[in-house]
């Protein structure tokens, strides 16, 4: 079996080192340090073992590398719908979330995924599911808490009768239970 080497013109230490030196980012610098390495006498089996990365991974940089040269080091754009946050609506739901949502005319006392949602909707025109906005909404760094609960029709004096009747109320015997169950 052949061993893998780099045959590109263009890849030569300088150049490498040189590219370095202009882009910036940490995958980035580890192709280039890879690539230094394979120049150095390196196999890939090691190169991968050292950077953390599958073998296949280094054999796949190589080949990039000796078809296309230095432009192997660049991410290629990669295909997908762009995102509907873009910074301007990402802003816009900062300071919203900053406020209460009677501020903006929704019915609710908290921020919360739903919420969320259709604020995006009128707002903005960006339709999201729940879960997602729930996302954005621990990205910009506000967290979620459990809705509080309070009986608002509910007295101190009446909830202390409540509990007054509930324990007065005797439970039937043992016996009563199991004879009564159709189990």
């Amino acid at each position: 079996m052949k061993a893998l080497s780099l045959s590109h013109q263009e890849l030569s230490r300088e150049a490498l080192l040189h590219k370095a030196e202009k882009i910036p980012g940490a995958w980035v610098g580890i192709r280039i340090a890879g690539l230094l390495l394979m120049l150095a006498g390196w196999n890939s089996t090691k190169v991968a073992e050292l950077f953390g990365l599958s073998r296949w991974r280094v054999v796949k940089l190589i080949q990039r590398a000796n078809r296309e040269g230095l432009a192997a080091l660049q991410d290629h754009p990669r295909s997908g719908r762009p995102s509907q946050f873009d910074e301007k609506v990402m802003k816009a739901l900062d300071e919203a979330l900053s406020k209460p949502p009677q501020d903006y005319g929704l019915a609710r006392n908290r921020w919360d995924g739903v919420v969320v949602v259709e604020y995006l909707k009128r707002f903005h025109y960006v339709t999201v599911q729940v879960r997602h906005a729930q996302r954005m909404i621990k990205k910009l760094g506000y967290s979620l808490r459990r809705p509080m609960y309070r009986y608002v029709q509910a007295t101190e004096v009446g909830v202390k009768e409540f509990q007054a009747e509930v324990k007065k109320t005797p439970s039937r015997p043992r016996k009563q239970r199991e004879e009564s169950s159709p189990l």
